[in-house]
């Protein structure tokens, strides 16, 4: 005999039946809604993706690698810093608060002196003066304090007289004091202002790194370009010069070339005998990597349909070839100017390159080379600061700009 069924069993099971079918459309409809969602967000962002290519590639080449450059923070950071470094070497002697000729006869090796922004709780920058003697026994300069007396440290005021850019006498100075001195990175071994002299030999440094870079780049760029469009006699000729002048050690060389230079020569022929050897040491590299490129681009398009037009070889390098490896010198001229400076400064430091009363970062420090005066006066070491971040300053900028030479990788 079948189960009599419940009386109440029916109505239950079909309320649990339906109630268990809604929930399944329910759960369904939330999954097409989601799956819809999820195909609209990737459509969009798809579309999103497309137009930002689109208005990228669109772009010019020059805007794709400005466009790179800034999103390259340390490289970004190494140009503004270079930026600094020049616009400081440009109006040194108004940022100076000395010049190359003062001495405080009273303040040798005098120590760093910081500037006291507040007084009382006012802002009225001033400095401590200065006590000094000299240790009879272990006969040591020694210098302290004095809190007893107050500088206090003018901006805009007149001191010794200089010539701002080489074309105008003005005695206007940044900062200041109208009695005592202020010596930021304290003096040398005559009393004279180190943070005077580095900044005033800032411009001999840095703008003898320009001088030089832009005469290798043009014997690097014309020879280099040369042998590669030519090849031939001409290619192989440039290219054993190159293997003859790389065969030689740089520093040597530069010793026997910088020997060279006459003794009763003045210091600013000196100076530009100095940037003519350096350059025509460090062309090699460039136009070695710039005959590599002509070899690949003398076949392209533009070349050949030039070739047709009949244009002649000396428009093709200059109208065509230079412009196309435009981007390719400028990161092996940002990344050969810490060299140039380091050659002058070996130079210098060696007493083969610039010698007093020219002032260079290399001059200051072979005036420091004794290690006994650093170990006892440290402040003397400062110029190697300002070379340090100058060399990694133009380092981030080349690697920055040698990224953003190629805008078209990620």
């Amino acid at each position: 005999m079948s189960a009599i069924p419940s009386p109440t069993s029916g109505p239950v099971n079909r309320s649990q039946e339906l109630f268990d079918l809604y929930r399944d459309l329910d759960r369904r409809l939330q999954e097409e809604r989601y799956a819809e969602d999820v195909i609209a967000g990737a459509a969009q962002q798809s579309k999103q993706q497309a137009q930002e290519d689109e208005k990228r590639y669109a772009l010019s080449q020059w805007r794709l690698m400005w466009r790179k450059f800034v999103r390259n923070r340390a490289a970004l950071a190494g140009g503004i810093v270079i930026a600094l470094l020049y616009l400081v070497a440009l109006f040194a002697g108004f940022l100076a608060p000395y010049t190359l000729t003062t001495r405080f006869r009273d303040r040798i090796y005098q120590p760093p002196q910081p500037i006291h922004l507040f007084d009382n709780g006012h802002f009225a920058p001033f400095v401590y003066g200065v006590k000094t003697g000299l240790n009879m026994e272990t006969l040591e300069r020694i210098s302290e304090t004095d809190r007893s007396v107050k500088y206090p440290v003018r901006f805009l005021v007149q001191g010794e007289p200089y010539r701002l850019f080489g074309l105008f006498e003005t005695d206007i100075h940044l900062f200041g004091t109208e009695d005592g001195a202020v010596n930021l990175l304290g003096t040398d071994r005559q009393g004279r202002d180190l943070f005077t002299r580095i900044l005033i030999g800032s411009q001999v440094s840095l703008t003898i790194g320009l001088v030089g870079v832009a005469l290798s780049l043009s014997l690097g760029t014309i020879l280099g370009i040369v042998s590669g469009f030519f090849g031939g006699w001409v290619d192989e000729g440039i290219q054993r010069l190159i293997e003859l002048v790389r065969s030689f050690p740089s520093i040597p060389l530069w010793m026997a070339l910088s020997a060279a230079i006459p003794a009763a020569w003045p210091p600013m022929r000196v100076y530009f005998a100095v940037t003519i050897i350096l350059s025509l040491i460090g062309w090699t590299w460039l136009a070695r990597q710039l005959r590599g490129l002509t070899l690949s681009l003398r076949g392209a398009d533009y070349v050949l349909a030039a070739r047709l037009m009949g244009a002649s070889n000396r428009r093709i390098i200059f109208k065509h070839l230079v412009p196309a490896s435009l981007g390719h010198i400028i990161v092996v001229a940002t990344l050969a100017m810490p060299s140039m400076i380091l050659a002058e400064t070996a130079l210098s430091f060696l007493g083969l390159g610039l010698q007093p009363p020219v002032t260079s970062w290399g001059v200051l420090l072979k005036e420091v080379q004794d290690l006994q005066s650093i170990a006892i006066y440290p402040w003397v070491f400062s110029p190697v600061i300002f070379i340090v971040v100058t060399v990694l300053a133009f380092n981030f900028l080349g690697d920055g700009l040698r990224d953003a030479a190629d805008p078209y990788t990620r």
